[in-house]
């Protein structure tokens, strides 16, 4: 009991001082740090970022972050950087060096040469009188009092005040870009997010696949191509034109009415105007519809033309939920 109230007492003091912390760095956001941000908005090139240490950890969740939401990044080591990785750096790209102390050795030999083309040089320090604080253009303060642990040695306060600090920068460039959901699923194609948003209809339509029978159809004919079809349901048309749909619920239903099936055709059981969706409607859209409706199938059409049906079993297979 004494261990677990150990245990809990020094996570919640962990918790406590970083919330702590991040709350009182918001005092320290002044012009520089807007200056930053304008800088990083303008820049032509890509922000260059850089650190050592656990520093260098944040930086590459600083640069995913931002590449996500449309600032193009690359994260750069700042020990690699003095061995030939100085290369990836152009003169159209702004720098955000990030450091606790801002005077590491690694950071003194590095400062000078990441300013000697012009760059502008964004330093990210819990020292603004430092070395990096000094030769920076603008200087984010991530000033914290102490670390979480009980020597004040591990990176713990102040790497979680870097990383706020970085989302801080990605959140204020989103609103500049005015970057919005589906422009974030342009870079998250591959994820559920990205297919809610981007995936269409006509995607994941099976088009080879498309359910359907005449008015005059006989019920034997309307059971066939159900089960052939196997989507539980098919389009009756006449002609071109969508009259309804027969689910094979329709079938059941009428089964329990009436054995004598000779003179009832598929104009005599179908739904009549049933729920219709584009073909380059977004699947998201059709999932809702089917949701809404409380119903399990949705007839396509592509230029008004019946084009097939789609089931919610397609969408739950994308992975798509709502």
């Amino acid at each position: 009991m004494n261990n677990n109230f150990n245990i809990l007492a020094a996570a919640t003091s962990t918790l406590k001082a970083e919330s702590d912390a991040i709350t009182k760095v918001i005092d320290f956001l002044n012009d520089d740090f807007s200056h930053a941000v304008e800088a990083i908005f303008n820049t032509k090139g890509r922000l260059i970022v850089t650190g050592i240490g656990k520093s260098a950890h944040i930086g590459q969740k600083i640069v995913a972050t931002l590449n996500s939401t449309g600032t193009p990044s690359m994260f750069l080591h700042a020990a690699e950087a003095v061995h030939g990785d100085l290369g990836m750096i152009t003169n159209n790209d702004t720098i955000l060096c990030i450091s606790k102390s801002g005077n590491s050795p690694e950071i003194k030999v590095l400062v000078p040469l990441l300013k000697r083309d012009g760059n502008t040089l964004i330093g990210m320090t819990a020292n603004s009188a430092s070395f990096l604080g000094k030769n920076s253009d603008f200087v984010i303060n991530a000033f914290v009092e102490k670390e979480a642990d009980p020597n004040n040695l591990a990176p713990t306060t102040s790497t979680t005040v870097q990383l706020a600090l970085g989302d801080a920068l990605a959140v204020a460039l989103i609103e500049m870009r005015n970057f919005t959901a589906n422009d974030f699923a342009k870079y998250h194609p591959g994820g559920a997010l990205g297919k809610k948003l981007l995936l269409k209809v006509h995607d994941i339509l099976d088009k080879n696949n498309k359910p359907f029978v005449k008015t005059t159809s006989s019920i034997q004919e309307v059971i066939f191509e159900i089960s052939n079809k196997r989507l539980g349901v098919t389009a009756v048309l006449e002609g071109k034109e969508i009259k309804g749909i027969i689910t094979d619920g329709d079938i059941r239903r009428m089964l329990a009415k009436t054995t004598n099936l000779a003179e009832i055709t598929a104009m005599d059981i179908m739904t009549l105007n049933p729920k219709v969706i584009n073909s380059n409607s977004k699947v998201e859209d059709a999932l809702n519809i089917m949701e809404s409706f409380e119903i399990t199938q949705l007839v396509v059409t592509n230029n008004n033309e019946y084009a097939g049906i789609i089931h919610l079993h397609d969408i739950l297979k994308e992975g798509i939920v709502s």
